[in-house]
């Protein structure tokens, strides 16, 4: 009897039913666009009600396609993390819209804690940083501003993306993964529990909380109603831990890029959580039968979404694949960098406040030029996040790569010439559903380690630097200067 997987790939722009069989296949898809809201500048929201509909509607069709839920083994779901969604336990719906990873408008409260000397604390607990980016901020902020989430009282339950859905899943099963919870600052790295003094910090209670399990096991199964007879829900893990597992980045040292919405690399850092001089942040990698393997993290916060905002908002592509053509068509840059700060900078800079900016115009500067800065900024973000790894012990010696972005063979290319080391793409680039089909098959029994489970995954395309020394500095120094305009207002 075939041993199928069902995928629920919920991102920042889209949610995905995806089916995989056992040796990583993938056997159909379906997606459906997500709105996002701007009520104000630095202000990112969605609507919780349309994510759960939305994602429902996905399975559904999935399941319909292979034959009814008892052609499904398991469920494995992986999700756009640090985005918070508050909801009532009686009835499972949000109490207001989920605030979204990129928003910042806890900065101020952030800034406040790190002047008041909280940040090292922080830091030692959680591995994190004081940030806007991340959870617990954003539960404080909804339970002072938000009426409908401060008066529900006993009712009121909070959650990642990946703990809402499982709850509306099950009917009711109040958990989330430790990758998830660890991302939330309200988690020590090395408790098995939320953190007494992190929660006294955003004044949040405990009781609304979910309980933390494993990646892969016996998490949860599904409300025999939505499809006609309950699926096993056997793993889970934020979208960048289970990208990582998809690359197969099982062993110690070994390191991958997810070019998304945003950009984000880990570095498996095996057992034992590891510690950040220059500040990138320390998470769970996953956790399996109560023990964590942990990963040394790098965020950039805006990635794929630059050339959505250039496509959509400002006019500059026809399509997001035409940046390649735009690239390819010049020489050169024409002296041309941009600084993506459209929502702040993340590592390792952590400016919340910072601005995106285009330097070096003239007038024989095209919109070529501009498409291939925005292209180019890939690659220098990564040098900046490379040049802090190695800084603090870990000095990679190849990236693996994946996400939307990594289609353009162009910026594929610039990442290697600039990074000066081997990029390796995944011939499948869906390594991010792929690392939760893995858990999924582990969780469920199909087998029995990540290690073995990693026969799911396709061959590598290879590519190395080509280009000089003197051209790599040159560029390099161009971006220096750039991103010091930014950093200096």
């Amino acid at each position: 009897m075939a041993q199928n997987i069902l995928v629920i790939d919920e991102g920042t722009t889209s949610t995905r039913a995806m089916l995989f069989d056992r040796h990583g296949k993938l056997h159909g898809s379906q997606q459906e666009a997500l709105q996002q809201y701007y009520p104000a500048p630095g202000l990112v929201e969605h609507d919780a009600q349309e994510i759960w509909d939305k994602t429902l509607r996905c399975c559904q069709k999935m399941i319909e396609q292979v034959g009814g839920a008892d052609k499904i083994t398991a469920i494995g779901i992986t999700n756009q993390r640090e985005t918070i969604v508050a909801w009532d336990k009686r009835s499972g719906e949000p109490l207001s819209r989920a605030i979204v990873w990129q928003d910042r408008r806890t900065a101020e409260t952030c800034n406040r804690m790190k002047a008041e000397g909280l940040e090292p604390m922080v830091q030692a607990k959680t591995g994190l940083l004081l940030d806007p980016y991340f959870s617990g901020s954003k539960i404080g902020w909804m339970l002072e501003n938000c009426p409908d989430v401060r008066n529900a009282g006993d009712n009121l339950a909070f959650g990642t993306i990946e703990s809402y859905l499982i709850y509306r899943l099950s009917d009711g099963q109040h958990v989330t993964d430790a990758s998830n919870a660890s991302r939330t600052m309200l988690m020590a790295l090395d408790g098995d529990d939320w953190d007494d003094d992190l929660l006294a910090l955003f004044d949040i209670p405990k009781s609304a909380l979910p309980r933390i399990v494993d990646c892969a096991g016996e998490l949860a199964s599904t409300a025999v109603d939505l499809f006609g007879g309950a699926i096993a829900i056997s793993g889970s893990a934020g979208d960048q831990q289970a990208a990582t597992i998809g690359q197969a980045c099982l062993q110690k040292g070994q390191t991958k890029a997810t070019f998304g919405t945003g950009a984000f690399i880990l570095t498996n850092s095996g057992d034992t959580p590891p510690t950040s001089e220059n500040r990138l942040l320390s998470t769970v990698l996953y956790q399996h039968q109560g023990k964590r393997t942990y990963a040394l993290e790098g965020s950039v916060f805006v990635a794929g979404s630059l050339m959505q905002w250039l496509r959509d908002d400002i006019g500059l592509l026809k399509f997001a694949g035409e940046s390649e053509e735009l690239a390819r068509s010049v020489d050169d840059n024409g002296g041309v960098y941009l600084v993506p700060a459209l929502s702040g900078l993340g590592a390792p800079h952590w400016r919340a406040d910072a601005t995106g900016t285009i330097c070096g115009l003239s007038f024989s500067s095209k919109k070529a030029h501009i498409a291939r800065a925005a292209l180019e900024s890939m690659a220098y973000q990564c040098h900046d996040l490379k040049t802090a790894f190695s800084a603090d012990g870990v000095d990679w010696q190849s990236l693996r790569i994946d996400g939307g972005m990594v289609v353009n063979d162009w910026m594929v290319q610039d990442l290697a010439n600039i990074l000066d080391i081997t990029v390796e793409r995944p011939e499948f680039f869906e390594t991010t559903a792929l690392g939760a089909a893995m858990l999924a098959a582990v969780g469920i029994g199909i087998y029995p380690s990540l290690e073995a489970a990693s026969v799911m995954i396709a061959d590598l395309d290879v590519h190395q630097p080509d280009i000089d020394t003197h051209t790599r500095q040159s560029r390099l120094a161009g971006w220096r200067r750039a991103i010091d305009s930014v950093l200096e207002n």
